[in-house]
């Protein structure tokens, strides 16, 4: 199967609608677990624990400096997760992915190479600081959440990457709030409305 940890709920109906949730650094498989069962009652969740530890904190692939990716980490650790994804989805009728900060962007690289991959999309503030090749995602659903004072994951870096999806077929939203990178009620609240 795969080297992944993860926290998932007991085997139930394998068509269940599955929600794949990663973790911000310094997060675990727990951090947004009772979450999702409050946004999506009834679906199957599945939390990978990031693999990489960066003085401590947990992470799902490594970087040289703050927003400085090391993109050859980027990509083995992307075609290992869109593994993962693909074998523990299995019949699901809808595969939702959330995730926050550097999980969104490992999120966002997992859909960039396999757009197929996911039905819906969270990404919470994320960050992506190169251009992501053309990929078809007609009938796929994103909301991006973020704060328009984030220090780490800069306005105009979440725009670019919204009007991404947006040219790249994608029902693409995009929920501000005035804060930073932190996690907001009116964030959670929109999230919550999106999945309706």
């Amino acid at each position: 199967m795969s080297a992944y940890q993860y926290r998932a709920d007991p085997a139930g109906d394998p068509a269940a609608p599955v929600i794949f949730l990663f973790h911000g650094t310094g997060g675990d498989e727990n951090q947004f677990f009772d979450l999702a069962g409050q946004l999506l009652p009834g679906a199957r969740r599945v939390a990978p624990r990031g693999d990489v530890s960066e003085h401590g904190a947990l992470r799902y692939f490594k970087r040289t400096g703050e927003g400085v990716y090391d993109m050859a980490d980027l990509a083995v650790r992307t075609a290992a997760m869109t593994e993962f994804v693909r074998d523990v989805a299995g019949e699901a009728s809808r595969v939702i992915g959330l995730g926050y900060s550097n999980g969104a962007n490992i999120l966002a690289s997992v859909q960039f190479a396999a757009p197929d991959l996911f039905d819906v999309t969270i990404l919470m503030h994320p960050l992506i600081p190169f251009a992501p090749p053309a990929a078809d995602f007609t009938g796929r659903e994103v909301l991006i959440t973020a704060g328009r004072r984030d220090p780490i994951a800069p306005a105009v870096a979440t725009q670019a990457l919204a009007d991404y999806f947006s040219a790249n077929g994608a029902d693409s939203q995009l929920a501000w709030h005035e804060g930073g990178h932190e996690l907001r009620q009116d964030e959670l609240m929109a999230i919550q409305k999106f999945l309706q």
